[in-house]
């Protein structure tokens, strides 16, 4: 039985690596790419594409593995679709080189996210299935396999960064690679099942409508609230950090700096304070509550953005790599422990519409909105079609923004009132 267990995890493990390699690939760089290709402009609607399509086919999919098709079949299936959309992105950036048609582009990207993004999910419930098979308590044995994804994720980014695939097309093979690959290992997994005589569970749960009379209490309403603002920072920096470090090229002091050589090496440092800064959840939200848990975030997001602001890839390096390791408080602290609080206050009964929920409001309706505002924001400043450098309006660009989470913190504490501090 322990060899059982140990096997398992293994390849759970592999799984979880493989499903973030294929998002590692590209997400942090891919603004980078559609800079040189002319379609600087338009980074936002890339990146708010996901958030879209985050908003109903997740619950769509999750569904389908209810009703009709295995969940570890239908990661397999949506991976494989995935990444022959992605393949198609990667050809047409290849045969259109620099003059890249931005509907047709962004048409076979959206098709690619559209199957990507269920698999967030439905890696989850094969894990779970098959921990609970064996004995584990997913519980206790998933994290450590979850952050096997965080690893592959940072894999991915440094070798398209040591490839020299940031300003490249290829980024978009090398994802539908990795998703080729999890898609023929999802088909070797443990079968989950299919509950066809169980309760079905409908669209609206799925999608965490029925949580919606939570807006009727002040508190949830006003988290909700906040989830959304909050939520509009999490895609700024995956769309735009990349091309700012660039930017520094064509100032020729800066031009051979390693943060503008390997920008992508530098953004990693932001998953990699991820994955330790889970570790310090449990410990804030017993000692400080929900309330600061989620001020400490939306500080860091202060910082986050405002370091990136203020500094350089020379005497300012310093400021960029701190900016790097407050993203995993700022993150975690608000993703990580937001789901845990919505958890907490919400009754059994309508606890998975509640994460749906909160899962709608930070990375939908949030994201989506964040990443189109912050891209006519960038417009307004920085002219991606100059030959000049576009430090200045960059700096302000993220100063803007470091302005906006700073706002958003004093609302939130103002606004937000839990009697009992929410302390688990």
């Amino acid at each position: 039985m322990k060899k059982d267990t140990r096997n398992m995890r293994i390849r759970l493990a592999i799984m979880s690596f493989l499903q973030f390699a294929v998002w590692g690939a590209y997400l942090t760089s891919m603004g980078t790419y559609l800079s040189t290709v002319g379609l600087g402009a338009k980074i936002g609607y890339f990146y708010s594409m996901q958030g879209v399509v985050a908003l109903f086919m997740p619950a769509l999919m999750g569904i389908v593995a209810d009703r009709w098709i295995p969940a570890q079949k239908l990661l397999g299936i949506s991976h494989l679709l995935s990444a022959l959309f992605m393949t198609g992105a990667g050809w047409y950036g290849m045969t259109a080189g620099s003059s890249v048609d931005f509907f047709t582009l962004i048409s076979l990207y959206a098709l690619a996210v559209a199957f990507y993004m269920p698999t967030l999910a439905l890696t989850n419930s094969v894990a779970y299935t098959a921990l609970e098979k064996v004995g584990l308590d997913p519980v206790k044995a998933f994290p450590p396999i979850r952050v096997l994804g965080t690893v592959g994720f940072i894999c991915s980014m440094l070798f398209v960064d040591i490839a020299g695939f940031q300003q490249s097309y290829m980024q978009y093979f090398m994802s539908a690679g990795y998703g080729l690959l999890m898609a023929m290992y999802a088909f070797t997994l443990p079968a989950c099942p299919v509950n066809r005589m169980k309760e079905k569970k409908s669209l609206a749960d799925a999608l965490g409508l029925r949580a919606f009379a939570l807006f009727k209490q002040r508190k949830m309403a006003v988290f909700f609230i906040f989830c959304v603002l909050l939520g509009v920072c999490l895609q700024i920096t995956n769309g735009f950090a990349n091309p700012y470090l660039n930017s520094f090229a064509r100032i020729p002091e800066y031009a051979d700096a390693f943060g503008v050589r390997h920008a992508n090496a530098l953004i990693s440092l932001s998953q990699m304070s991820e994955t330790f800064c889970l570790l310090l959840i449990p410990f804030a939200l017993k000692r400080l509550g929900i309330k600061w848990v989620m001020l400490v975030a939306m500080g860091c997001w202060v910082l986050r953005f405002a370091l990136f602001g203020w500094g350089n890839p020379g005497s300012g390096l310093w400021m960029f790599v701190l900016s790097m390791l407050v993203y995993g408080i700022a993150f975690d602290f608000f993703n990580i422990s937001g789901s845990l609080f919505v958890n907490q206050e919400t009754d059994v009964s309508i606890r998975s519409s509640a994460q749906g929920l909160f899962f709608m409001m930070t990375n939908g309706f949030g994201a989506t909105i964040g990443t189109s505002v912050a891209q006519k924001v960038v417009n307004r400043f920085v002219d991606f079609g100059s030959e000049a450098p576009q430090v200045e309006g960059w700096s302000t660009v993220w100063l803007i923004f470091a302005g906006y989470a700073l706002t958003i913190a004093i609302l939130f504490a103002c606004l937000f009132k839990d009697k009992y501090n929410s302390k688990p």
